[in-house]
């Protein structure tokens, strides 16, 4: 509940900026959350590499996938 509270206060506050500053403040936030998923895709991509690497994946097709679901 804390953190509702939290984020209320700095939407509140952010209100009270001038418009330039708001945009300024959504510019800054949109550009931290792409770095984000960037960082979360490379991590997710070396994680894969990782497992390719060590023989922990399977390669194939749709068809081939569906043939592994059938016999499961």
């Amino acid at each position: 509940m804390q953190a509702i509270a939290n984020v209320n206060t700095i939407l509140q506050n952010i209100s009270s900026l001038s418009l330039e500053d708001q945009f300024y403040i959504a510019e800054i936030l949109d550009k931290r959350i792409h770095e984000l998923k960037r960082e979360k895709i490379f991590q997710r991509a070396k994680e894969a590499e990782e497992n390719y690497k060590a023989n922990r994946v399977t390669v194939g097709n749709a068809h081939d996938l569906l043939k592994m679901i059938k016999n499961d």
